[in-house]
């Protein structure tokens, strides 16, 4: 475990809150997301309690003295607010990139100069691995997850409404009519390609990170983000040109572009890193006070 300012980086265990009736401490497993319920007699006596950051110890010894008496900020009945904000912002931050990204798709790029062709999001996505590792460092692989499932399931229901956008009858003499439902088939297509090439490496960026924090005892930071995100970056390229754009465009220009994604998306690995420092430093300072 690292110090930094004080605090103890939780590497294995986080204190959730309380449950005032029975006095047990609700805790989250980091490496796996489970929520498991100690007697607080128990937690004192364990190793769980020098895996607690100051802030955390500070509670458990409060809430086992006060009898019950005593609410802390972690009570689970009252929440913690801050926390919670902060995985509602990431979850929008995701939901905005991963959509933004899977229509901006739609229109492939070629640069003549560097004789490339990308999609305008081969520069944003990799912000959504970024994301997901945040939301896995401070929330736990299970919270990751759901907020992956929540991106997939938003993106699965503008698929099915756009798509039956088409089906509506249009205004008699409307020019875009024709038009329009052409880019939006494209753009479901896309979508499609999108949601499963997003379910796939997210997941797997997602197991790991926590594989890796595991492996390393919550140590080398950037080993781990940088390792967890090459490899889904390279299997969420394969899966969604192929899938997108199969049949519309040549194989070599197919493979052309998922190779510049790899190359442009592995050097945002690098780079991904240093805000991820940045992000850890911000919620030990916001989230432990």
């Amino acid at each position: 475990m690292t110090t930094h300012e004080g605090f103890i980086e939780n590497s294995r265990y986080k204190l959730l809150g309380f449950e005032n009736d029975k006095r047990l401490a609700v805790i989250m497993v980091l490496a796996t997301g489970k929520i498991i319920k100690i007697k607080l007699s128990e937690v004192l006596n364990s190793e769980i309690m020098d895996d607690f950051n100051r802030m955390e110890v500070k509670n458990v010894y409060k809430k086992f003295y006060a009898q019950g008496g005593t609410l802390t900020a972690y009570d689970i009945n009252d929440r913690n607010e801050n926390s919670w904000m902060i995985y509602i912002i990431l979850n929008l931050l995701l939901f905005t990139f991963y959509i933004f990204t899977s229509i901006a798709a739609t229109k492939p790029i070629y640069l003549e100069s560097m004789g490339i062709i990308v999609t305008p999001g081969t520069f944003l996505y990799p912000l959504t691995f970024l994301i997901v590792d945040l939301l896995n460092e401070n929330f736990g692989l299970r919270l990751a997850r759901r907020a992956i499932l929540f991106a997939f399931a938003s993106n699965a229901m503008i698929i099915v409404l756009l798509y039956g956008s088409t089906f509506l009858p249009g205004l008699p003499g409307w020019k875009l009519d024709g038009p329009y439902t052409d880019v939006i088939l494209q753009v479901s297509s896309v979508l499609v390609a999108s949601s499963v090439s997003f379910l796939v490496s997210e997941n797997i960026n997602s197991y790991l990170l926590c594989k890796i924090k595991e492996l390393t005892n919550s140590k080398y930071l950037y080993l781990r983000i940088f390792l967890s995100t090459f490899f889904a970056v390279i299997i969420d390229s394969f899966l969604f040109c192929f899938i997108a754009f199969y049949g519309a465009m040549e194989t070599h220009d197919i493979l052309g572009m998922i190779y510049v994604q790899i190359a442009i998306k592995v050097g945002f690995a690098f780079f991904n890193i240093l805000p991820a420092y940045g992000a850890r430093s911000l919620f030990k300072r916001y989230l432990a006070t």
